[in-house]
């Protein structure tokens, strides 16, 4: 997998026969004290390894957009204007790709929370996606269609178990973070991309330190199962991953590293 194209607010990676475009929604700033130890309590200090702004965890926020040339799935929306003024530039970032937005009839989201779903309406109110068809996302979180949401309600697939959104990807349930969190798996003559959403909020720490958790896992248990079950599978050779809350552009490939994991971007960082 290699970027061929990058932006402010995008990066485009040529993945075999693959298109991968990481979208950039911004950022969200959080207390360090949602970080939770293997026990669920509080984690007493920050490691140094951990970057701070003004005492606060910086999580990135980015979508994907995965094409073969002829169908396309834009992978989670960010949040519109209706969280945080730091993120909301979903749109701007698919202009600045080159991405008309009426080609994007497939929206798989990877749970509902604000920062993942939202941005399926545009700041101005209207549906961002004017041809949209189908809107996945695991069974136990599609109650959240409903208010800001409801016009694309009648659009709603919902997941599962195992389930194949087009050809080249694949929905699989992860529950923990929420019941109904979901991962897409996508294969190229390259490989194979696994897309998450809050498996990993802190990559600066959960990858060397996976028992750590984050305080608005709904399950704590489930979801730190979830993100080593992920992370050994994406250690072994030809698997890459993209992340939600990987620093942008949120893609890279994962290696065993002592008791823990390593990440290896595969273009700049940014938090």
């Amino acid at each position: 997998m290699q970027p061929t194209a990058s932006g402010q607010h995008h990066t485009t990676f040529s993945f075999g026969d693959l298109t991968v475009t990481s979208l950039r929604d911004g950022y969200v700033d959080m207390p360090a004290t949602r970080l939770r130890d293997g026990h669920g309590q509080a984690l007493g200090e920050v490691p140094d390894c951990v970057p701070l702004f003004d005492g606060q965890l910086r999580l990135s926020v980015n979508a994907f957009l995965i094409s073969d040339g002829t169908a396309s799935v834009l992978i989670d929306t960010g949040a519109s204007e209706a969280w945080h003024s730091t993120m909301g530039s979903l749109n701007t970032a698919l202009r600045e790709a080159g991405v008309d937005r009426v080609s994007i009839t497939d929206v798989a989201i990877t749970h509902h929370h604000e920062d993942h779903v939202n941005g399926l309406i545009s700041p101005d109110g209207s549906q961002a996606f004017p041809a949209l068809e189908r809107v996945w996302i695991g069974a136990a979180d599609a109650s959240v269609f409903t208010g800001r949401l409801a016009p694309v309600s009648d659009r709603v697939m919902s997941i599962s178990g195992r389930t194949a959104i087009n050809d080249r990807v694949t929905a699989l349930p992860t529950p923990g973070h929420t019941d109904g969190h979901t991962v897409y798996e996508m294969t190229s003559s390259e490989g194979s991309l696994l897309v998450w959403g809050d498996t990993v909020h802190v990559p600066s720490l959960q990858f060397t330190q996976p028992d750590v958790s984050w305080e608005l896992d709904g399950d704590q248990g489930t979801a730190r199962q979830a993100r080593h079950t992920l992370l050994e599978r994406l250690a072994g050779p030809g698997h890459f991953v993209a992340g939600a809350h990987l620093d942008s552009p949120g893609v890279g490939r994962v290696s065993r590293s002592g008791d823990g994991y390593a990440l290896e971007y595969l273009a700049p960082s940014i938090a």
